[in-house]
């Protein structure tokens, strides 16, 4: 399923009360993808989602799936589309106490009044590992196993979206790790396109084809994680993807970059000659060497061990 939102937007209120939840965004998603978006508390990354879902309409802009503006339906109509076609997980499981692990997963099934297709339901059960738990009710089941009931239940009409919203935000980090793999392990088994909303740094740069970095409604950066890890475009995703220095430098002129009393070789061209400019230095990149020996003298004040590495 290809998606594409162009200059879609999200304002709720007016005069003194107007709020631009979303400003102007636009986005393309290739079938099979797994898309993270990620931002900070009112950055407008769940009314991203939600518009991408069809629960929400835009104040304008346009969305297409497969080339078809599903704003156009009607509610009727996007009601029925959103059943078939898209998945949801959200941090809550939201499972029914009183329904078996099994009932849990085939119940949207019976809302639509299909019957389950058993062998599906076998391989789908199989590959989250929760065969021998269909008979047990929620509160018989672990954190992880809940949360597998849930990612069934979401999938267990083949959609071919599946939207995420903090999932793994209730586990514990051991939990959430294994978790990480199991979801892209199902993403690469079942073919299905993943929008994923995390504000988990590593989680998105762990699980991602495409990262959507989002700040105030607006959409600051889409790439890779490597592109977004390497080359920021602007120091608000520097900072917010990753530990980073971000020193007030000068740009001499192409290639060659002055901060902190020194001259530094770099591979940035196109700012002008003497132009004040961000320089982004990882903390990796930085190499310590015995006093005097390095090309900038400073003092270790705090060493943080971390069990892998110290800081």
């Amino acid at each position: 399923m290809n998606i594409e939102a162009k200059n879609l937007s999200k304002i709720y209120g007016d005069g003194e009360n107007r709020v631009v939840a979303l400003d102007r965004a636009n986005l393309e998603i290739v079938s099979s993808d797994f898309i993270s978006i990620m931002g900070p508390s009112g950055s407008g990354k769940s009314t991203l989602l939600h518009l991408l879902s069809g629960l929400d309409k835009p104040s304008s802009g346009s969305l297409t799936y497969d080339g078809k503006d599903i704003y156009s339906y009607s509610d009727k109509e996007l009601s029925a589309f959103r059943r078939k076609r898209i998945g949801f997980i959200f941090q809550q499981f939201n499972l029914l106490p009183v329904l078996t692990a099994k009932e849990n997963i085939i119940m949207p099934l019976l809302l639509d009044k299909q019957k389950p297709d058993e062998a599906y339901l076998k391989q789908l059960t199989e590959l989250l590992g929760i065969q021998g738990r269909l008979e047990h009710l929620p509160h018989e089941l672990s954190g992880g196993q809940q949360q597998r009931i849930a990612i069934a239940r979401a999938i267990v009409n083949e959609p071919k979206l599946l939207l995420l919203d903090e999932p793994l935000g209730a586990l514990d980090l051991k939990l959430r790790q294994d978790m990480q793999y199991e979801l892209i392990r199902l993403k690469n088994e079942l073919g299905i396109t993943f929008i994923y909303v995390t504000h988990d740094q590593e989680e998105a740069l762990t699980m991602s084809d495409t990262i959507v970095v989002m700040n105030q409604g607006y959409i600051q950066q889409v790439g890779t994680p490597e592109d977004i890890y390497n080359e920021p475009e602007n120091a608000f995703v520097a900072d917010f993807i990753g530990d980073s220095n971000i020193i007030d430098s000068v740009m001499i002129r192409d290639k060659l970059v002055s901060f902190l009393g020194k001259k530094w070789d770099c591979v940035d061209t196109g700012f002008g000659e003497n132009k004040p400019v961000d320089v982004v230095i990882r903390p990796e990149d930085v190499i310590l060497k015995e006093e005097g020996a390095g090309t900038l003298d400073g003092v270790v004040s705090h060493l943080i061990f971390k069990g892998v590495h110290y800081e």
